[in-house]
């Protein structure tokens, strides 16, 4: 009998994914002090929290913005 060999899960992303490789080990790690191992979880920060973190660049920032808006995501919006 034969079977699908794809189902559509297979094509969609995950919101709740591992962060991006892109963003380096110093930014992973220092993301993972924080408890942030999961690209989901970087939404409850600001731009300005995660550029605060040791290790978290702008690169980094860009990368985790980029994935999350892939996924129709955002970093949490600062105070004005």
């Amino acid at each position: 009998m034969p079977t699908e060999s794809t189902s559509s899960r297979s094509t969609q992303t995950p919101v709740a994914s591992e962060l991006p490789r892109g963003i380096g080990r110093p930014a992973t790690s220092s993301l993972a002090e924080e408890g942030i191992t999961r690209l989901d979880q970087v939404t409850r920060f600001t731009e300005r929290e995660l550029l605060a973190l040791h290790g978290v660049g702008p690169k980094a920032v860009g990368i985790l913005k980029a994935e999350l808006a892939a996924r129709g995501l955002s970093l949490a919006l600062g105070k004005k």
